[in-house]
């Protein structure tokens, strides 16, 4: 009687993990997966709140090398469940122990590029090996897919060789230590950019799907929240008067302007299912993501000189360079959409009108007006942009019509 409770029971507690190519058509992203996003805005918190206190070059440097190192580890993480895992006790007992190894990691962030970068480093390294390891079970039971079993091995060895880099890094000076995680982070962008390239490539052992954007999306979102954090972090160090309310509500739609531009013309959208398009939409969500949560971490020093006669040239630089970086990444992101080449006539001005917008950003961080200018500045710029997407928008059925007429 027990033995046959425990077959049916062990069959769904420990399945492999799905081989490449078994995709689950129709799947929508799980709480599982909900709930391990979630645990990255501890991580991304801890960064950002490190940044909001040191507006430097070399504060700002510190926090893009530790965001890249967050960004793959995520990416990672998500690409695993997406691509191989399966709604079991297996893939549940993998999410939560990554989990663990998170919240760790972010009890270290914070200080990551100082004094606490030994202990990073040990954490991060053993999540890359986890990872690793996850993707090494995958490997050994695809023997008899010769076309995805050299990729996957390569992806080990690449994973082993970040694993090795990271442990080492532990145990040099802090300047070296964030010289090997920006290789690391370099590595993975160049790594990801020739696997789109590849015989295989990331279309075959990624497809884009439904679920893929919708997590892409979901972490946008997670990011974007911490625009949010900073103005109340910002409103809650200050006096509250009229001004700094103001100044605060302002520079929240920064924030939001970015959240409608992303939504409205790459969220929930699909990349072309070629190798190239799927890793350049892919990696296009790493300058957009570490742009925006940039810009979160520049609203507290914003609104701690909302009576300033000129924004502090740090916050206006991180803030307006974050709005700046974000366009531009949106533009290069959006040309590998399915869509890009359908509405040509609605994308391909768009992406002209978000690099004239990116230098228009450029020119108010040169221009460092007061705090509430320099937020009104950036709202108008990022409303422009919207206004004439969503004109270009409304125009598709009349072009349509005039080039049926015309034909």
């Amino acid at each position: 009687m027990a033995d046959t409770r425990s077959g049916p029971f062990k069959s769904w507690f420990w399945q492999p993990p799905r081989p490449h190519g078994e995709t689950i058509v129709g799947r929508t992203v799980s709480s599982l997966e909900l709930l391990y996003d979630l645990v990255y805005v501890a991580v991304i918190g801890q960064a950002a709140h490190h940044l909001a206190e040191h507006l430097s070059v070399r504060g700002t440097v510190d926090f893009a090398v530790v965001f890249a190192l967050i960004w793959v580890a995520w990416v990672n993480g998500t690409l695993y469940i997406e691509i191989h895992g399966r709604d079991d006790g297996r893939t549940r007992l993998i999410a939560f122990a990554q989990m663990g190894i998170l919240v760790l990691l972010a009890v270290f962030t914070a200080e990551a590029g100082g004094e606490s970068g030994r202990a990073f480093a040990l954490v991060y390294a053993i999540y890359l090996a986890v990872v690793a390891l996850l993707f090494f079970t995958v490997r050994r039971q695809e023997a008899d897919r010769p076309e995805f079993v050299g990729e996957t091995g390569l992806y080990v060895v690449c994973m082993s060789v970040a694993v090795a880099v990271v442990l080492v890094s532990a145990f040099v000076p802090t300047d070296a230590r964030l010289v090997l995680w920006a290789a690391v982070g370099v590595g993975w962008v160049v790594g990801l950019a020739l696997a789109g390239r590849a015989r295989v490539g990331l279309n075959r052992g990624m497809p884009p799907t439904e679920s893929l954007v919708e997590r892409f999306g979901l972490f946008t979102i997670i990011v974007l929240g911490e625009v949010v954090l900073g103005v109340v972090d910002g409103l809650s160090s200050v006096d509250r008067d009229t001004k700094t309310v103001v100044t605060g509500l302002v520079a929240l739609w920064v924030g939001l302007g970015l959240w409608w531009i992303y939504f409205d013309l790459v969220g929930r959208r699909l990349p072309h299912d070629t190798g190239r398009a799927v890793s350049t939409w892919l990696l296009g969500h790493l300058p957009i993501t570490l742009s925006v949560a940039a810009a979160g971490a520049a609203m507290v020093s914003l609104l701690e000189h909302a009576h300033d006669q000129r924004a502090p040239a740090g916050t206006s630089w991180l803030l307006a360079g974050a709005v700046a970086v974000c366009l531009l990444a949106v533009a290069v992101t959006e040309s590998t959409l399915v869509d890009a080449r359908r509405l040509g006539d609605v994308y391909r001005p768009v992406s002209l009108a978000m690099g004239a917008g990116a230098a228009a950003a450029l020119v108010v961080a040169w221009a460092r007006p007061a705090p509430l200018l320099l937020a009104l500045l950036l709202v108008a710029i990022l409303s422009v942009l919207w206004l004439f997407a969503v004109s270009r928008f409304l125009r598709i059925d009349e072009w349509r019509r005039a080039k049926a007429g015309a034909d």
